[in-house]
């Protein structure tokens, strides 16, 4: 149904802004807007299908004295499996057409790149950058606890998200599944396939730094949000750099990978109380290789940056400077809404509760 409302709305946009083409300029801009406002409906449709999925995950929790743990697990990773990638992601092919534009081209937009080696070599310097940001949010919000005496709510925000521990078997499959292989192959789609190449012809950069902006909101938390965010730059520079998703939806599965296991290493720790002597070795050691590898990867980073100020992004429509094209982004109403939708997301329902105790 939202996919419906979608089309719907993007048809009106047309519609109207065709009426605009009338000097060299305006078709590009009317494209422009056009392309902004089928964003900001995906993006719609996906904070939607989130906040459907955790009402949905929350019905099924309060009511689930009959379930097993593994068949609990196994439907509330299917449920957000459905309503966090596969229906969102249908409605923005749908928007954009992407049936059509990719028809026949697949072959072309997972191309491996020419130089395997070194496009993988980039893998450091994008590890370390996306943590790098982490780490330094984590210490922004050390320093507003040290100068404000106590919890904030900027504090709050920009704290890591805890899940709760869980030694549901299924669940924890279920989760390092989503991590390692949905997640990267439909994100990577999504963002740096899609939504990158509808921005592409008004600028890679723009392309590049939009569909970054949009990967870091999806994530659905402020912490979480830079880092992703620091990602999603680099991924889109590879992107750029080998014309192909071959190598950063690899990039996105060794990342996220590192994450599962980290989730798995505490979930197992849960599990044995921290009693395992083995376990709790392997556990440090990990955390003490994770930690050497950011480390390594942000002075890998800041070696390469020479070299990343020497490219060139393609900006073939260059009536409009960048600070223009981000200011009509950012107006386009369907974008606004989604900005609404991701700001709800990241406060933990904030507005939402807010907008219901009004009414």
């Amino acid at each position: 149904m939202s996919g419906g409302f979608a089309l719907i709305g993007v048809e009106l946009l047309e519609n109207i802004e065709s009426k605009e083409n009338t000097e060299c300029e305006k078709p590009a801009l009317a494209g422009y807007k056009t392309v902004c406002a089928k964003l900001g409906l995906s993006m719609i449709a996906y904070f939607i299908c989130r906040l459907l999925g955790g009402w949905i995950v929350s019905l099924i929790a309060n009511n689930s004295r009959d379930l097993g743990d593994i068949a609990f697990g196994i439907i509330t990773i299917s449920v957000n499996i459905l309503l966090v990638y596969i229906i969102p992601l249908l409605v923005t092919i749908l928007v954009f057409k992407s049936y059509a534009n990719y028809k026949g081209k697949y072959h072309e937009l997972y191309a491996k790149p020419k130089r395997l080696a070194r496009a993988m070599g980039t893998f450091p310097a994008t590890f370390g950058f996306g943590y790098g940001i982490a780490l330094l949010t984590l210490l922004t919000a050390y320093i507003i606890s040290r100068f404000t005496g106590g919890q904030t709510l900027i504090e709050d925000l920009l704290r890591p998200p805890t899940m709760e521990p869980t030694t549901n078997i299924a669940t924890l499959i279920g989760m390092a599944f989503m991590m390692v292989v949905i997640a990267p192959l439909f994100e990577e789609y999504w963002t740096r396939g899609i939504m990158y190449d509808a921005l592409k012809p008004y600028g890679t950069g723009m392309a590049i730094i939009i569909s970054s902006v949009i990967f870091g909101l999806m994530h659905g938390n402020l912490y979480m949000l830079f880092y992703t965010t620091a990602f999603g730059f680099a991924l889109g520079y590879i992107r750029y750099a080998t014309n192909s998703l071959f190598i950063p939806t690899i990039i996105h599965a060794i990342v996220n990978s590192l994450a599962a296991l980290t989730l798995l290493l505490t979930a197992a720790m849960e599990i044995t109380n921290e009693q395992n002597r083995l376990l709790n070795t392997v556990y440090n050691i990990y955390l003490i290789a994770f930690l050497i590898l950011v480390i390594v990867g942000i002075i890998v980073f800041l070696a390469k940056i020479p070299k990343i100020r020497k490219y060139r992004f393609e900006n073939p429509w260059k009536q409009i400077g960048p600070w223009k094209k981000t200011a009509w982004f950012i107006i386009s109403i369907p974008v606004i809404i989604m900005l609404m939708l991701a700001f709800n997301e990241i406060s933990g329902g904030w507005l939402f509760n807010l907008i219901i105790d009004r009414f």
